[in-house]
């Protein structure tokens, strides 16, 4: 019996063709109609079905950079199974650069959502249905929110043995165990059989270079190891260490309201008892010393100068041995620095 071909927005996905297609998710006010962008690749052999989404936040941007460079894989002419990317999925927060939709509500707590409720329910029910519940894999791309800006890392339920071996595939610098959250994506796609795994990186609104090619390099080594594209030695001046696992995290808060300069910074080791600020009021008087009670490395941090007591400052992840992690992620840094961000990218699909 033939394999019956996928199916999305009633478009039939026949083997070793690319689509572009347009699923309608609302009109605006102004009678402007809205649809969310999909991108189909689909192999001349059967294989994995995986989807790579990008700005269910609206403002988290580098997802829809790292997408736009894997869409010019040329190597993506020899894909086994199916890939589907969706570079824009909240378009609403992403044409307002804000996080949320219209609604006011966070598409990342409102899955699996409604065709009949509120415009967030619609759009999760829409995504959920006619994407993740199709797939095997999926990678959600995000960056950390307002003001806060993050370590590449992923974050997946690494206690779960078929999600744990997937993250490791995405080659990031950092595991983090991570819950599902009630109402996420991860959380609806786990319930439907899809191992999703979250790629954390940089801040919103904000390109970020080093970022961008772990994305697109994670991705690629994930295609590879899906048996999706074949697999190929890189050179040794971009062999990638392995990822190192979080035992657990910890935010550093702010002790008093002030201005706040920062000494630290994003991915370094820092032992207990490290300063890693100080806050002091506009004057200058009153300084006090933002000081952690954990030892491991910065994964997370905010950069607003303007705090208030109890904001959280520093995201810090302890491991079995800090000092070995620390020198791994080093070392994938100076990997992913050296690489070219334009090989196999130089020019558009076939």
């Amino acid at each position: 019996m033939a394999e019956a071909p996928l199916v999305i927005g009633g478009v039939a996905i026949a083997r070793g063709t690319r689509h572009d297609i347009s699923l309608p998710v609302a009109d605006l006010y102004t009678g402007t109609p809205v649809t969310l962008p999909v991108h189909v690749i689909c192999g001349r052999s059967a294989g994995p079905v995986m989807f790579v989404c990008a700005a269910i936040h609206g403002d988290e941007i580098n997802g829809v950079e790292i997408i736009r460079r894997l869409l010019r894989l040329r190597e993506l002419a020899r894909l086994r199974g199916t890939l589907i990317c969706i570079p824009i999925v909240n378009i609403f927060g992403f044409l307002n650069q804000t996080r949320y939709l219209p609604d006011g509500r966070d598409l990342n707590r409102s899955f699996p959502g409604s065709e009949a409720g509120s415009m967030t329910a619609r759009l999760a029910d829409l995504f959920l249905t006619e994407v993740a519940a199709k797939c095997h894999y999926g990678i959600d791309l995000h960056t950390g929110s307002a003001h806060r800006s993050n370590l590449p890392q992923i974050r997946a339920n690494l206690d779960d043995a078929r999600t744990l071996q997937f993250a490791r595939t995405f080659q990031a610098p950092i595991l983090i165990n991570s819950n599902i959250r009630d109402g996420s994506l991860r959380q609806a796609a786990d319930e439907l059989g899809v191992t999703v795994v979250v790629f954390e990186g940089g801040e919103r609104l904000r390109f970020n270079e080093r970022v961008i090619r772990t994305g697109v390099h994670g991705i690629v080594a994930s295609l590879r190891a899906l048996g999706m594209l074949r697999q190929r030695s890189r050179p040794a001046e971009t062999a990638l260490p392995a990822p190192v696992v979080a035992r657990s995290t910890r935010w550093i808060r702010a002790g008093r309201s002030g201005i706040h300069r920062i000494h630290a910074r994003l991915g370094q080791r820092v032992r207990s008892g490290d300063t890693l600020g100080v806050i002091s009021d506009p004057s200058g008087a009153g300084e006090e010393a933002v000081v952690t009670d954990v030892g491991g490395i910065i994964i997370g941090q905010n950069n607003l100068p303007l705090i208030n007591e109890g904001d959280a400052l520093f995201h810090v992840a302890r491991f079995e041995d800090n000092r070995e992690a620390a020198g791994q992620v080093e070392a994938f840094r100076d990997a992913i620095d050296a690489a070219d961000p334009m090989r196999d990218v130089d020019a558009p699909p076939a």
